[in-house]
């Protein structure tokens, strides 16, 4: 481009020189005409003439090599350009490692799973908010107390999740699993097993000090839900009820249990918005694991896992999708005109509807993009999370700002 400015440059200055000179031997030539007549001649003129046109021939065949020229000096410029550019954009040897560690840490952070420790956090949230709602008490220590016992719960059904799946050869592409990602299958699987007594232990202890033995075995049903949904030699989640057993182990079982767990002199009675609360929780949990086969499909085929998704495609999945979220919002709103759930939490709920349009848009987009899809279950998590906090929040603002009785209890 340089060559090319400066041939521009000095082609104008050249061509104005040129125009100098002839404007100057064209008056030179008037001047002698007019002071001498024997001077003016057909032959001088044509002289002139003819110099004039070698003068511009010379000057065409000048700028014309100049241009070509220059333009293969910029080829030239430019093909070092890009294979310099070529050699910088190359990857060396440490930053090819650091891709690599990044990559590793990110399926480090994949394998954790910690947005999906919000399926744990809700229920307890949930739980506790319907026991103030219900009551107008609060302890702080139990709440914490069952949400930490309840995280090592869920650790220990993730990480024997991935153990068994390993076993089985589900696993075998997914580089997140923990068990490719560390190796030590018997070691995981040991450790997966001490948090499950631990977590239980912990909610154990809680329910001896509420004196409330039904929340006890409430929270045993659920653990054994767990365990019939992906251990041997059941692995029921191979057969394609996964979300109907999920939908039971965190909806009506656990977040009833953990309602009960808050009881003092006496146990709670479970009306219907403890009831239907509770259902409104397994079902975003149970989206989040319909939504989390859309990218396994072909392994849980190679295995014999025959998922939802196996049996539906990604197109049909992506319907049932929009249908759940519709059902879901549909749902909250027969449950505000009936007043079965208090009508700050309805309004809240309602606040999350972008949300849920988010998760059908996203889905119905990209079912087809194995990428792309992976992402769904996380947006689910978001949705679960919005929708559990804004029904945990309306039950407290409900009983806070209370105006009429409270419903009956269905069960005494």
């Amino acid at each position: 481009m340089a060559s090319t400015t400066f041939c521009k440059i000095n082609i104008g200055y050249r061509i104005k020189k040129i125009n100098q000179e002839l404007l100057l031997n064209n008056n030179n030539v008037t001047r002698q005409v007019q002071t001498n007549s024997v001077l003016y001649t057909p032959h001088v003129v044509q002289g002139s003439y003819r110099s004039y046109q070698w003068t511009q021939r010379r000057y065409d065949e000048s700028c014309t090599s100049s241009m070509v020229r220059s333009k293969k000096e910029n080829a030239h410029q430019r093909i070092s350009l890009e294979s310099i550019a070529e050699h910088i954009d190359a990857p060396t040897e440490e930053e090819s490692e650091k891709g690599d560690e990044i990559s590793r840490a990110t399926l480090i952070w994949r394998a954790i799973k910690l947005p999906m420790y919000t399926v744990a956090l809700i229920p307890v949230s949930v739980g506790t908010a319907a026991a103030y709602w219900q009551t107008g008490l609060y302890s702080s220590w139990r709440y914490f107390m069952i949400l930490a016992s309840y995280i090592l719960v869920i650790a220990w059904l993730n990480l024997s999740n991935d153990v068994y799946d390993f076993d089985t050869g589900a696993d075998k592409n997914k580089k997140e699993s923990v068990v490719n990602l560390f190796g030590s299958r018997a070691g995981i699987n040991i450790i997966a097993w001490l948090l499950l007594v631990l977590g239980f232990v912990g909610l154990t202890w809680v329910a001896v000090e509420a004196r409330n033995p039904r929340s006890l075995i409430l929270l045993a049903s659920a653990v054994f839900c767990f365990y019939l949904y992906q251990c041997p030699p059941f692995r029921l989640s191979y057969y394609g009820v996964g979300e109907p057993l999920l939908f039971v182990a965190f909806g009506p079982l656990s977040t009833i249990a953990f309602y009960l767990l808050h009881s003092r002199t006496s146990e709670l009675p479970i009306s219907n918005t403890v009831v239907w609360a509770s259902i409104l929780v397994g079902l975003t949990t149970s989206l989040i694991l319909f939504c989390s086969h859309f990218h396994q499909i072909k392994d849980d085929k190679a295995v014999g896992k025959i998922s939802p998704l196996v049996r539906l495609g990604t197109e049909a999945g992506s319907k049932v999708v929009k249908m759940a979220i519709v059902g879901i919002y549909s749902l909250l709103g027969i449950l505000g005109v009936t007043q079965i759930l208090p009508f700050a939490s309805v309004i809240l709920c309602a606040m999350t509807l972008p949300m849920g349009n988010l998760v059908v848009s996203f889905v119905e987009k990209n079912h087809k993009d194995k990428t792309k899809i992976f992402m769904s279950k996380y947006y689910c998590v978001r949705l679960h999370t919005m929708l559990g906090g804004a029904l945990a929040v309306g039950l407290v603002a409900a009983r806070m700002f209370a105006t009429q009785q409270l419903p009956h209890p269905i069960i005494l």
